[in-house]
């Protein structure tokens, strides 16, 4: 059994990118940690990045991405190429189970490591067990209200906790602006 963490959901709106993650990390059916932080400013609070999935994979996943990211001086799309690229060909990291969104001022990708890498039609994404129902609320909200981005980014976490039993509402929101 794996010590897991979920859920994450990114989007852009009105100029402002913002990742928000719930701080639930668990063991089976087991809840380990309520206040996890699993969203990360990169580059000086240029790129953001969260994770879903098994915790230590993933923190050894962030590791090589902010290192392809510093090798390619920022550039969003090479980092995520190349990481996907390494994480599909090397043995090792070829076991890793988590996923990844990463975000700058104007893409959102999502990476995994069976070489996927996704960048949303329309500027939303989420992962972990829980992302299917903050990507709903998420689009929902994005169409039919008036809030910001921060905003959405929380009540579509909400939402996603109201359902989903691995995700909690102990909410942490990062943004960026153009």
């Amino acid at each position: 059994m794996r010590i897991r963490s979920t859920t994450i959901v990114c989007l852009r709106h009105r100029g402002v990118t913002a990742m928000a993650g719930d701080g639930q990390v668990s063991l089976g059916d087991t809840v380990l940690k309520g206040k996890a932080h699993k969203v990360r400013e990169l580059r000086e609070g240029k790129v953001l990045a969260g994770f879903a999935g098994a915790t230590a994979d993933a923190f050894a996943l962030f590791d090589k991405f902010e290192q392809h990211l510093e090798s390619y001086e920022g550039d969003l799309l090479r980092a995520v190429v190349e990481l996907a690229k390494e994480w599909r060909l090397d043995k090792a990291m070829n076991r890793l189970d988590a996923l990844l969104l990463v975000a700058d001022a104007r893409h959102i990708y999502m990476v995994s490591g069976n070489g996927d890498i996704v960048e949303p039609d329309d500027k939303v994404l989420a992962i972990g067990s829980g992302g299917p129902y903050a990507l709903a609320a998420a689009r929902v909200l994005l169409r039919h209200s008036s809030l910001g981005a921060e905003e959405i980014a929380r009540e579509a976490l909400k939402c996603a906790a109201e359902i989903c039993v691995f995700t909690n509402q102990q909410i942490e929101v990062n943004r960026l602006e153009r």
